[in-house]
């Protein structure tokens, strides 16, 4: 590869995620793996062979800072846990990495701004890892919208859950403050989706919440208000059959994406109707939403591209979820402040 169109990147983690990044950093057109490091002995070095087997000059370290302090690599993916995503992105960038952070970014809207400042500090690019808004059947709702098929936006539904298996209830052993939960797991997809096609953000948010013996809650549901009558409806739960859709109904009509998390082997369907009877379903190409995220992250740094996703929809998307387990800890509607 040609190193002036080719990024070069480290995974500073080895969560189960990397069953799909890290092969979409192998795949992508623009990237190279250069390590991998975990803090458990050998968990890098059996990530590599269980994600990537055959990949060669990989280094693999049981100490992230190694890493970090490792001159080739030029952007870190960034998939610990919730609670770590901010003090490591930080050390990144202190070490002047640019960092595709998993989501959520950070816990509170404060970390973001220092992540935000010491990334503009360090002339380094950050981006939050929402792959689902690279999938190309999102521009095609878009499209849909655009055209007003549908009429003007005025209510948005989304819905993500799957019964939790014994091998993820490491996502729910620590309360929500702590970062851990349903909140900080999916239902982080579930309020970025319900924010993305209304213009501005929601002014206040009603919750219900359903928690574990570790405070984590397993089950939420709740309404954003974006005022004028405009809301978004968002589900998500550790302890309902998988549903990962959203559904947006207009004035004149509606749409519905069928598999946000659509699968790289998956067949996107999205079905519309207007009030005039038109009903339509459209099956679209597959495609790597995974690989479609580092291409795209790889080029902005490469080419000094703005990332589809800013501080500022990071921001808005924190601010939203603590306003969301505020009302559902305290049974009230909550104010958000902008």
């Amino acid at each position: 590869m040609n190193e002036s169109t080719t990024l070069s990147w480290g995974i500073l983690g080895a969560a189960r995620i990397n069953q799909k990044l890290l092969p979409a950093i192998v795949e992508a057109s623009n990237s190279r793996l250069v390590a991998i490091a975990s803090r458990r002995p050998g968990a890098a070095a059996e990530t590599l062979a269980q994600y990537a087997p055959g990949q060669q000059h990989v280094e693999t370290y049981d100490d992230p800072q190694r890493l970090l302090d490792n001159p080739e690599i030029q952007a870190v993916y960034l998939p610990m846990a919730n609670e770590e995503h901010a003090e490591w992105a930080l050390r990144a960038i202190e070490h002047g990495k640019h960092v595709l952070c998993e989501k959520p970014m950070a816990l509170t809207v404060a970390d973001i701004e220092a992540i935000e400042a010491a990334a503009a500090e360090k002339g380094v690019t950050v981006m939050e890892g929402f792959m689902y808004r690279l999938h190309p059947q999102h521009d095609r709702v878009r499209e849909l919208i655009a055209s007003g098929a549908i009429g003007e936006i005025r209510s948005v539904r989304t819905c993500f859950s799957f019964m939790m298996k014994p091998a993820r209830l490491y996502r729910i052993n620590r309360s929500v403050a702590n970062g851990g939960g349903a909140m900080w797991d999916i239902g982080c997809y579930a309020i970025h989706t319900a924010r993305m096609y209304f213009d501005h953000s929601p002014v206040a948010v009603t919750a219900m919440a359903k928690y574990n013996d570790s405070g984590a809650d397993v089950s939420n549901s709740g309404i954003l208000d974006f005022g004028d009558g405009k809301y978004a409806h968002f589900d998500f739960s550790f302890e309902r059959a998988r549903r990962s859709e959203y559904e947006i109904i207009g004035t004149q009509g509606g749409l519905k994406c069928h598999n946000v998390w659509a699968m790289p082997e998956d067949v996107p369907v999205i079905s519309w109707w207007t009030e005039a009877g038109k009903q339509e379903e459209e099956r679209l190409p597959q495609a790597n939403h995974f690989r479609l995220e580092i291409e795209h992250f790889a080029d902005c740094v490469l080419n000094g591209k703005a990332p589809a996703l800013s501080f500022n929809d990071a921001k808005d998307n924190c601010r939203t979820i603590v306003a969301a387990l505020e009302s559902a800890a305290s049974g009230q509607r909550v104010d958000i402040a902008q």
